[in-house]
């Protein structure tokens, strides 16, 4: 009689649970392009507001949180070897050091992984390569990602290393249609880092556009070979 009732009771609350045996849920095929990366996501944003922002930088009116971590990285500063100077620099590099991490870097509004170390519930929906890239809660699938970076006809690749400006949870623009979000800095959608910015010649404040590349769509360039002789920017 009792295994009867537990059967009784567990079949009265199957309808309210979403993964009554606690079984994952199947992974989703990702359907790569070779031509274009993956197909969702794969677009570009157009008319984006971009901003500039550095490894180490000091809280500001404008940007209030300090740059010495980000999103993913509590040593980012640490990590990175120094401080990204946007004013003292050496070719594409901040002048003193070689850094030890990539000098092309730049934020997006979107952090994946949500407080208490899980990912948000969104995430495996919106992120085309989450299954792809997943290692477990409180790993970032989105950190290191290569984005292309388009202005007036130069292209610069860059890795998304920090969660910016201002959103962390609109995935509805990073991953979607909608526009930026209304900020401080003219919706500014996007942040760069200096040596993105020296590549394109622009400044803070500048259109651009931007999206999502596949590892195997990026070429050599000043973003893959850092760490050797600077080129000089055409800045």
């Amino acid at each position: 009689m009792v295994h009867e009732s537990f059967l009784e009771e567990r079949r009265e609350a199957l309808p309210v649970l979403s993964d009554p045996y606690g079984v994952p849920r199947a992974a989703r095929v990702v359907i790569e392009n070779p031509r274009d990366g993956f197909r969702a996501g794969s677009g570009w944003k157009r008319n984006v507001i971009s901003t500039v922002f550095w490894v180490g930088e000091q809280p500001t009116e404008h940007n209030p949180t300090p740059n010495n971590k980000s999103a993913w990285d509590q040593n980012w500063e640490s990590n990175f070897g120094g401080y990204d100077d946007p004013e003292r620099r050496n070719g594409y590099l901040p002048a003193g050091f070689i850094p030890a991490l990539n000098p092309f870097y730049i934020a997006l509004p979107y952090n994946d992984v949500a407080k208490g170390g899980v990912h948000r519930p969104e995430a495996s929906e919106v992120i085309p390569w989450f299954w792809e890239s997943y290692r477990g809660d409180g790993i970032s699938v989105c950190k290191g990602r290569w984005v292309a970076i388009h202005h007036e006809g130069r292209v610069c690749y860059a890795q998304w290393e920090d969660v910016g400006p201002f959103e962390v949870d609109h995935w509805q623009y990073v991953f979607g249609k909608e526009q930026p979000r209304p900020n401080r800095n003219q919706a500014a959608g996007i942040d760069l880092s200096p040596a993105v910015r020296d590549f394109l010649q622009i400044r803070s404040g500048a259109t651009v556009e931007w999206r999502f590349a596949g590892d195997h769509e990026v070429p050599m360039g000043p973003w893959k070979n850092w760490f050797s002789e600077p080129a000089p920017p055409r800045y």
